[in-house]
């Protein structure tokens, strides 16, 4: 698959973006300055007004007390406008943490925001949010300002971007990372018809005939403890489909003895003979 080419402008803001914060790194930057960076990185880079779309300390209200995300990334401006993404930010020096997470997925759950991004400058991990008994919070995209190439970061960052929140393609990307999830494609393979197909293929390049269930416990061995694990949680019918019986039409009228027919063949010339049906 061909690379989308990146424009020159695009490039530089990649670059920019990189060197402000790699400074930022070696000045070892705090919390309020690293906020500023990553809002400069939101506006030029994603595309946003700083002032109309990033919500700074915007208001959680939960269970217990009132509680404030770093900021929130939405459409419309005010405090009744809907949070698209909710923001957690740590100072540059600080590595992201599953505690980290923790606090900012509460914050999306109290106010219904199915979105979390979480970072540091550096570092930009993408979660969703599942409502459900409990809530879960899904890793679907993350990303490296200082290591990444450029091209990546570039689709990275256009995820987030003010263009696909407007155009609310942040549903497909959920849509996608559902259908591409271990669980999905795990199911997909062990399916009658994907086995059926590589046993084929195995037999073409082998030229040995394995069955389905062989098949499966060989893909388990190439899979890691916790897709092994996975697979071995879903139901796999090893029956073997029923053929449906080929229908035979019967003639209406009977056939002709061979007799009548070595007869009239002899009467018609050979490039005017009929078959009878």
């Amino acid at each position: 698959m061909a690379r989308k080419s990146i424009d020159k402008e695009t490039r530089r803001k990649i670059y920019d973006a990189r060197n402000m914060i790699d400074k930022l790194m070696k000045n070892d930057g705090n919390e309020a300055e690293t906020r500023r960076r990553v809002e400069r990185i939101f506006e030029k880079v994603m595309g946003y007004d700083a002032f109309e779309h990033l919500s700074r300390e915007r208001a959680i209200r939960g269970a217990g007390e009132t509680e404030h995300v770093d900021f929130a990334v939405q459409l419309k401006q005010g405090d009744e406008a809907e949070p698209i993404i909710m923001v957690e930010l740590k100072r540059v020096g600080v590595d992201l943490a599953k505690k980290h997470l923790k606090q900012v997925s509460s914050y999306a759950i109290d106010s219904g925001c199915e979105w979390v991004l979480l970072t540091n400058g550096r570092e930009w991990k993408l979660y969703h949010v599942e409502f459900g008994q409990p809530p879960k919070t899904k890793l679907i995209e993350q990303w490296n300002l200082m290591n990444d190439d450029v091209a990546d970061l570039v689709a990275k960052f256009e995820i987030i971007g003010y263009k696909s929140v407007k155009r609310k393609s942040l549903q497909k990307v959920w849509e996608k990372a559902t259908v591409l999830s271990p669980t999905s494609l795990l199911t997909a393979i062990a399916s009658q018809d994907s086995l059926r197909i590589l046993c084929r293929v195995l037999r073409k390049n082998t030229g040995v005939m394995i069955d389905h269930e062989d098949l499966l416990k060989g893909i388990q061995k190439l899979l890691n403890e916790t897709s092994a694990i996975e697979l071995s949680k879903i139901k796999v019918d090893f029956a073997p489909k029923k053929r449906k019986k080929a229908k035979i039409e019967k003639s209406s009228q009977p056939e002709k003895s061979s007799m009548a027919s070595n007869h009239q063949s002899k009467d018609i010339p050979q490039d005017e003979t009929k078959i009878a049906e």
